[in-house]
């Protein structure tokens, strides 16, 4: 997919850019001055340095370095981007020993630094443009003096240092250019906070937008996917007299990459890839809402897989718990227990952290991880800890913090371990807190001869429950033969005798209407009856033996509803539990929708629900488990996103059009799913895929063709228009999410977050552009775009996805129409509309976006579903 990061110039510019056909050369001197259309040429013909004019009509003249050896323009730097030339211009050396840049009328526009007198008079002076990209300004005897390399402007070449000299003050940092055809210093930069333990950070003017999180020995705790591979490696710096960023290139690795800093605030990292002849961008930053500065405030956790997307950490709660019901985690969390820094505090583990801001954060690179933790409680401001170098099991390292802990979010894998102090009393049950020497003693000597007498005690009572459950499973129903859960199953079920059960064995579990007869799952006062959900029931030993005790170790991820955990059951199955949090008054009524539901539902593309559990203030639903887990993990990854061939994207296509389709129309109940995303299409053992959470769904009768609701719920980046703006939905606004979808397989791109960088679009948008201008298969994701891909199966997928996202639900086809168009070999396919959301970033004022939001919830209520 060609996403044109490069400058874009007319091609008469280009012309006058061509080396002259004399003999290249690298090098001005003092009497070689570079004027006119000559260039200096690199001396393995890498790179190119000369004047170029990016708007022919505006006829502003700058001093640049681009990529010689390929045809795409790429410019990767600028001299005078703060002062063009009008007219004809020359760079020489000047009396001075410096490098200039002067117009047609002799008057400086640009200059390096004046070199030193000493210098000045210790030989010639050459200028030298290396087959790194860099330029370097030379005196014979002194080596060195000046570099293009200190002085960034959008882009970060190999080798480049991006970073501070303690030194000498020198701040190297890149910021954007103001439009793609103006070099112009723009709003975006990026650059070091040398503060505590240095962390890089996104700016937009002077205000802070993304932070990158503090280098731990082998990544930016922030940036997870931008680590060492098999021909680039990264490296951080920081010592007394400098702290730096670089990425190097491992000898003999014949590619071209760059990072860029876009004008629209992005940074990415590109390569070229030769036989599509263009630029791919294979990672961007920042590129989803947990990405944004201090997106939760103090104490909050962001984490984009979740509804709401803002949490608090472990032992905190919302400051201000009106807005946080509105959604706005800004105002972040507090404490609900002082801590108390004589004796009994103790630790909290987040996993998969982005480090908290580091400005107050220490280093101390000579204690361990046990030691960082004593350091830590020994000082009463300090508010957490962490491995400051994670890139050896065991190293040596310490991060501390003093002050609030600020912009973390949490990851589905990446990022690392991180330790928040709380009291004694908010310490989750697998913490340890910490006291005097004695209080140590005694925790280990009372509560082992506690535990001795309880481990008794709950031998006998587990005997006695055993005895009692197994005769609640009436011996008439059972014939004599086990469970599918061997002597342990508990199952109360509506299947009548002679069916198969959900598990696919013969029927021999206690009709619903006998399930008063296991005490486990009668509810308690004041909660819902669940005998009229129709559904196969676990009891609560089962899954807990399953989950083995919903260890951390069997999480498989957090959502809206509450967090899911892999077990498996005693006749060898994988299940996955879906275990609903009890802070969640959402997730109830989410609970009891999805399992009326899906408890009507059977199709091959529909995840299996195998039963569910209430059991006091428990509920739980227990699902198939799906080996390769959501498409998601495959799609939006880098490192797997070439596992996803085009014959499997296709047959996932095909897939889950079905499965809308059996919603739809073929189902017992006509459904409308209103959160079908990436997240929510689960992958099994075979990569086919299963529709899944129906939480949000709603039934729709036979006559009915859209309801109205004010309470929006689903996705940012998959939600129609109608519906994420007037609450109105219908079978249209699966039919507009899936077109998304579609969109998304092909190109490997998410909608939310995707900009091009120079047109400023989303990835509708984007398509849409591509489609018009006949250059459809650069919508193809660039790590299959070179294997063997069915062309016209590859176009019309994405025809069908434009198809399934125009603006109006009249337009849109049905998934019956869908389905037919992806199975036929030449189908007449209509021509698309220009699709919805499609202007591009909105460019309405913070002021006025507040006053709108403000407006808004006095009578009105949005309930984005971020992930589950």
């Amino acid at each position: 997919m060609m996403t044109w990061p490069w400058r874009a110039l007319s091609l008469a510019a280009l012309l006058l850019l061509l080396p002259s056909p004399a003999e290249p050369f690298d090098t001005v001197t003092t009497g070689a001055p570079l004027a006119g259309n000559r260039t200096l040429v690199s001396a393995k013909g890498t790179f190119a340095l000369g004047f170029f004019t990016p708007d022919a009509a505006a006829g502003r003249t700058y001093l640049g370095i681009w990529y010689s050896n390929i045809p795409t323009m790429t410019v990767v730097w600028v001299a005078n981007r703060a002062s063009p030339v009008l007219g004809s211009a020359v760079l020489k050396i000047d009396a001075n020993g410096s490098l200039v840049v002067v117009n047609g009328q002799g008057g400086v526009v640009w200059a390096s630094p004046v070199t030193p007198a000493a210098v000045l008079r210790a030989g010639n002076a050459t200028a030298q443009l290396l087959d790194n990209g860099n330029f370097v300004l030379r005196f014979a005897g002194a080596g060195v003096v000046w570099q293009s390399f200190d002085y960034p402007t959008d882009t970060l070449l190999p080798g480049m240092k991006l970073g501070i000299d303690f030194r000498t003050g020198l701040d190297r940092y890149i910021s954007s250019w103001r439009a793609s055809d103006d070099p112009s210093p723009g709003e975006y930069s990026f650059r070091i906070d040398p503060r505590g333990s240095p962390e890089f950070f996104l700016y937009r003017w002077s205000t802070r937008t993304y932070g990158s999180g503090p280098w731990n020995g082998y990544q930016f705790s922030g940036v997870p996917n931008l680590r060492t591979n098999t021909f680039l490696s990264y490296q951080y710096v920081s010592t007394a007299d400098e702290a730096y960023y670089r990425y190097v290139l491992d000898d003999g690795a014949a590619v071209l990459t760059r990072f860029v800093m876009n004008s629209s605030g992005q940074m990415q990292r590109l390569m070229w890839i030769d036989t599509r002849r263009s630029w791919s961008v294979f990672s961007s930053y920042p590129m989803d809402e947990c990405e944004a500065y201090r997106a939760c405030g103090a104490y909050g956790v962001c984490n984009v897989e979740q509804s709401p997307m803002c949490g608090c950490a472990a032992g905190f709660e919302p400051r201000y718990p009106r807005a946080w019901a509105l959604r706005d985690g800004s105002g972040g969390c507090e404490r609900r227990t002082a801590l108390n820094c004589t004796g009994g505090d103790g630790f909290a583990v987040a996993r998969n952290m982005k480090l908290p801001e580091s400005a107050n954060a220490t280093v101390d690179m000579a204690l361990g991880l046990d030691e960082c933790r004593q350091s830590c409680l020994s000082n009463c401001a300090c508010r957490a800890y962490a491995s400051a170098n994670v890139s050896s099991p065991g190293g040596k390292g310490c991060f501390m913090w003093t002050g609030d802990l600020l912009d973390m979010r949490q990851f589905d894998s990446g990022g690392q371990d991180l330790f928040v102090r709380l009291a004694a009393s908010d310490l989750p049950t697998n913490s340890v807190s910490d006291n005097s020497q004695t209080a140590k003693l005694v925790e280990i000597i009372v509560p082992s001869v506690v535990a001795l007498l309880l481990l008794l005690v709950g031998l006998v009572i587990c005997v006695i429950k055993l005895k009692k459950s197994r005769k609640a499973i009436p011996s008439a129903l059972n014939n004599g033969q086990v469970t599918p859960f061997g002597q342990r199953s508990h199952i109360a079920g509506s299947l009548d005798n002679g069916q198969n059960t959900p598990f696919g064995q013969r029927n021999h579990i206690a009709a619903s209407n006998d399930a008063q007869n296991n005490s486990s799952l009668r509810p308690t006062a004041g909660q819902g009856n669940h005998q009229d959900l129709d559904l196969p029931s676990f009891d609560v030993e089962t899954i807990l033996y399953a989950t083995n005790n919903f260890s951390a170790d069997n999480k498989l991820g957090q959502g809206g509803f509450g967090p899911v955990y892999m077990g498996r059951l005693d006749n060898g199955q994988d299940i996955a539990v879906k275990r609903l949090s009890r802070r969640s008054t959402q997730g109830l009524r989410e609970f009891k929708n999805e399992v009326k539901l899906i408890a009507k539902l059977q199709h091959r593309n529909l995840v299996r629900l195998l039963g569910c559990c209430i059991d006091g203030s428990e509920r739980m639903l227990i699902y198939e488990y799906m080996h390769n887990r959501s498409l998601n993990t495959f799609l939006f990854n880098e490192e797997k996103q070439s596992m996803l061939n085009w014959a499997k994207r296709f047959s996932i296509i095909n897939g889950i059009a079905r499965g809308i389709l059996y919603l739809h129309q073929d189902s017992a109940l006509r459904i409308i799913h209103r959160d079908l995303k990436a997240s929510n299409i689960l992958l099994d053992r075979d990569m086919n895929p299963k529709i899944s959470d129906f939480g949000v769904a709603r039934i729709f009768g036979t006559d009915q063709t859209t309801a109205y609701t004010k309470k929006v719920v689903g996705t940012y980046g998959y939600m129609s228009p109608e519906y994420a703006m007037d609450g109105v939905f219908s079978m249209k606004s699966d039919v507009f999410s899936f077109g998304v979808l579609v969109l998304e397989i092909v190109s490997g791109k998410k909608n939310r977050g995707f900009y091009h960088n120079e047109l400023d679009l989303n990835l509708l948008r984007y398509a849409w552009r591509l489609w018009k201008e006949g250059r459809t298969l650069e919508f193809l994701d660039q790590s299959i775009a070179g294997t063997s891909s069915n062309v016209t199966e590859v176009v019309r997928c994405i025809q069908i996805g434009l198809l399934c996202v125009q603006e109006q639900p009249r337009h849109r086809p049905t998934m019956s129409a869908v389905t037919m168009m992806l199975g036929s070999e030449s189908p007449v396919l209509l021509e698309p509309c220009e699709p919805a959301f499609s202007t591009g970033r909105s460019l309405i004022s913070d002021d006025t976006a507040e006053a709108s939001r403000s407006n808004s919830a006095r009578s009105w209520t949005v309930t984005v579903v971020e992930g589950r």
